[in-house]
């Protein structure tokens, strides 16, 4: 579908991303830890056994500094650092243990950073043994690393396959030379060629790749040239991001002029030309940024509504406990979040005083929750069902968004029943923002900027 520019600049405006409701800034920066313990050991009583929980560990190590990049890293090339931060992981995870009277059932496992090929292969089998042998593992497991396609190696691979992972995630961002010196990230699309020929040999049934648009110094052309060498390479699946010019908290981002970004119609174009082409060359789009294969278990997970979102972006385990483990980690228990201290320094001393390093974080009331649940189905399903119960909060906040936005044909709002269009699922993060309560209850204080824009 051809998109009018003027309704994608209309709707480019600041929105959440909607990996959490609350969203983060809304969260209370200091929570009770004790609280935080309790909640943590009703929910994982209840989801342990039933469906299993989600375990992220977050590796924040990478050798050199991707100046495009908003996540907690540590820029280092002195490897020793790996041995300290495994032991604070696997005390970590003997805390949480200590909370609970039984093994966890580990149903996902996802290894994000940083760069979590930055451990040796040895240290990550040292590692991931340490936790996988004090649990039992879900026969429907689904274990997945992020890997730079410039430093996973064959034995990365293999041992990680040994261990039970089947899906990687190579960042590719971009794959013209001048976009990648100046975001700092030179490799080469022969690189990328290797990476994923050895990942499908050792076995690994899906191979994603991450493709930003909106970075400096990109064109139609380079775009173009871009897409269509990665479809050469039929990825399983595609995770096509807006690139989020945050500078206020990614200092790395100051690096580069801004006068070197695409302009918002450029931008726009780029977005337009990525999602044609995918679609056309056999992916579907799967919702916020993401495309797969008719192979793929995302667009299975899709078509039968078993798909899930959650810190770790859209997830065929639906719903279950989410613990992370690591600096900045965030956790995700369904009627809480949590998020770990963010440096380095802050999260060892915790481990090593034998407490969890969680601090920042947010307790759900009973409001909270049903507004979360319409926000996951817009993303998950594209529909919704709106409850009489919420009325009061609908018809003061959400229901006058709803109606801008089904004057813009974005979506149908019959009775109860709203349903996202096929011209809306372009512009999920606007109809989530609809429903989002804290936000619009506080939109006029903003005084600083909090999100990046929606295209």
């Amino acid at each position: 579908m051809k998109i009018d520019l003027a309704l994608l600049h209309k709707y480019n405006q600041p929105v959440p991303r909607y990996t959490s409701y609350p969203t983060v800034p809304y969260w209370q920066n200091e929570i009770d830890g004790d609280v935080w313990n309790r909640k943590f050991q009703q929910q994982f009583k209840i989801k342990n056994s039933r469906e299993g929980i989600s375990l992220y560990i977050h590796l924040p190590f990478c050798e050199s500094l991707c100046t495009y990049c908003g996540c907690n890293k540590k820029i280092t090339t002195n490897h020793s650092v790996e041995e300290v931060y495994m032991k604070a992981i696997l005390d970590e995870w003997g805390l949480y243990l200590n909370l609970v009277n039984e093994q966890p059932v580990i149903k996902e496992l996802h290894l994000g950073g940083g760069t979590p090929t930055f451990f040796s292969p040895d240290n990550l089998k040292k590692l991931l043994t340490g936790i996988l042998t004090q649990s039992t593992i879900h026969p429907n497991r689904e274990f997945s690393i992020e890997g730079h396609p410039n430093n996973t190696t064959q034995e990365h691979l293999e041992t990680l396959y040994k261990l039970g992972f089947r899906r990687i995630s190579y960042g590719v961002q971009d794959n013209d030379p001048k976009v990648q010196q100046v975001i700092n990230r030179i490799q080469p699309f022969t690189t990328l060629v290797e990476a994923t020929r050895m990942a499908r040999n050792v076995g690994f049934t899906s191979i994603n790749f991450d493709l930003i648009y909106g970075l400096p110094l990109q064109t139609v052309e380079s775009m173009q040239t871009t897409i269509h060498q990665c479809l050469s390479l039929q990825p399983d699946r595609v995770a096509f991001y807006s690139y989020a010019h945050v500078p206020w908290t990614s200092r790395g981002q100051r690096l580069f002029s801004e006068e070197d970004l695409p302009s918002p119609e450029l931008k726009m174009q780029l977005y337009s030309l990525g999602k044609e082409l995918f679609t056309t060359n056999g992916y579907y789009d799967i919702g916020m940024d993401h495309f797969a294969l008719p192979t793929d278990d995302l667009y299975l997970a899709a078509q039968q509504g078993r798909l899930h979102r959650n810190f770790m972006g859209y997830t065929t385990q639906a719903g279950g406990l989410l613990l992370g483990l690591g600096v900045s980690s965030i956790s995700d228990v369904g009627i809480a979040f949590a998020q770990n201290k963010k440096t380095l320094h802050e999260y060892y001393q915790s481990i090593q005083h034998k407490e969890l390093a969680t601090q920042k974080g947010y307790f759900l009331t009973e409001e909270d929750l049903h507004f979360k649940r319409y926000i996951l189905d817009i993303i998950c399903t594209g529909s919704t069902i709106l409850n009489e119960e919420d009325s009061e909060a609908l018809n003061k906040y959400s229901l006058p968004e709803l109606g801008k936005l089904q004057a813009d044909e974005l979506l149908n709002l019959a009775g109860s029943k709203l349903t996202v269009t096929t011209l809306g699922r372009n512009f999920l993060r606007n109809i989530c923002r609809a429903f989002d309560l804290h936000l619009l209850k506080h939109q006029h204080e903003v005084t600083v900027p909090k999100y990046s824009k929606a295209i």
